[in-house]
């Protein structure tokens, strides 16, 4: 996906959005000098988090507030960058959480919060447990972060019009709740008998999809920017018809990369999701389609292995052999196209100006033919 790097780096999106990143690290190392140099790690594993991710949230903000007629080089293009950075923050909170609830090692290709100051525990050699402190670590971490978001999108609409905070501020609540709901719904599947009835897991699976990702990777911020821009209800209403189907295709791309992703690529290791047990569409339509065959083994391998910790590299290959053999991937790809498809119609049936429209399209096609 080489076309996305430009996409976001166009009138200077990333680099803006960067910008206030940074600033809010100098702001919170400023801040937390009083209390000592033992908070600085927590400051650097902010910046690290901080560091990477494509952006992508903030450009669909962005370039859906030039489709609805805003106008860079104005202040109100300030606030954008700043709810854009805001939404950066927010991702950045969910992350730090959502790596501990899944247990992740790895995280962009670097141990996750957790696993980091686990080690920093060992290397020091703190009393207590090891674990426990990594997690409440990274649990603060995350919380920080969410401070911080909201900090963020509150002084950025600090002197916009009473309608238009308004507005954006319901966009904004309506997605924090979606996203922690969702992270619960992620939990609860994961606890809940499986594998008896693949329709039902995949419902599951799709409700977590739409609740915990798809809305606050592509609908909100899209949603969010039209709402900077102005725009009327309808438009909102529009925005929320191409980001849905768009969100929910960039997730299940997110899925297969997960099990068939170069690990150069995603930053974590071949197979991870498998290691983590994630009740994915993907394994839910590998089910299906084995009960059908009668594949029993398959159904077993799946059942027996599937959210091992220890599995190893071997097993890894096994199971991702008797996904791809199923031919649950092309129903997934197939679902990929079918919602990328809605997704498009709606957005060519739309008035949205130009060059921002074209803009939001290649940034679609990046979000659901990406390769990390």
């Amino acid at each position: 996906m080489t076309a996305e790097p430009a996409l976001v780096d166009l009138e200077d999106v990333r680099t803006q959005v960067d910008a206030v990143l940074a600033d809010h690290v100098e702001r919170l190392r400023r801040e937390l000098e009083p209390t000592g140099d033992d908070t600085l790690p927590l400051v650097d594993a902010v910046a690290r988090m901080l560091s990477g991710g494509k952006r992508l949230r903030a450009a669909f903000c962005w370039w859906s507030w030039r489709a609805h007629g805003g106008v860079p080089g104005t202040p109100e293009a300030g606030t954008v960058v700043r709810v854009g950075a805001a939404l950066e923050l927010f991702q950045a909170a969910a992350l730090f959480h959502d790596d501990v609830m899944d247990e992740s090692d790895t995280r962009r290709g670097m141990p996750s919060a957790h696993r980091a100051f686990e080690a920093m525990h060992v290397e020091r050699g703190l009393s207590g447990d090891v674990r426990q402190f990594g997690m409440s670590a990274a649990i603060l971490l995350g919380d920080l972060a969410l401070v911080a978001s909201e900090q963020e999108f509150a002084s950025a609409l600090a002197d916009a019009p009473t309608s238009r905070a308004r507005r954006s501020r319901a966009v904004y609540d309506l997605m924090r709740t979606e996203v922690t709901v969702g992270q619960y719904l992620d939990v609860l599947a994961q606890s809940l008998p499986w594998g008896d009835d693949p329709d039902a897991d995949e419902s599951r699976a799709r409700a977590v999809i739409r609740a915990k990702s798809a809305r606050y990777s592509v609908e909100h911020p899209l949603t969010l920017g039209a709402a900077l821009a102005d725009a009327d209800d309808e438009s909102l209403a529009a925005c929320r018809q191409v980001g849905l189907p768009l969100g929910e295709a960039f997730q299940l791309r997110d899925d297969l990369l997960g099990v068939f992703g170069d690990p150069g690529a995603t930053g974590k290791p071949a197979g991870d999701d498998l290691r983590e047990g994630k009740r994915t569409v993907l394994v839910a339509r590998t089910l299906r389609r084995a009960r059908a065959a009668g594949d029993d083994a398959t159904v077993r391998l799946l059942r027996e292995n599937l959210g091992d910790r220890g599995m190893s590299a071997g097993t890894i290959d096994r199971l991702a052999g008797a996904i791809a053999s199923s031919g649950a991937v092309e129903d997934v790809e197939q679902t990929i196209a079918e919602l990328s498809d809605r997704a498009f119609t709606r957005m060519a049936e739309l008035d949205w100006q130009e060059p921002a429209a074209g803009r939001l399209a290649q940034l679609a096609h990046a979000a659901v033919d990406r390769r990390a």
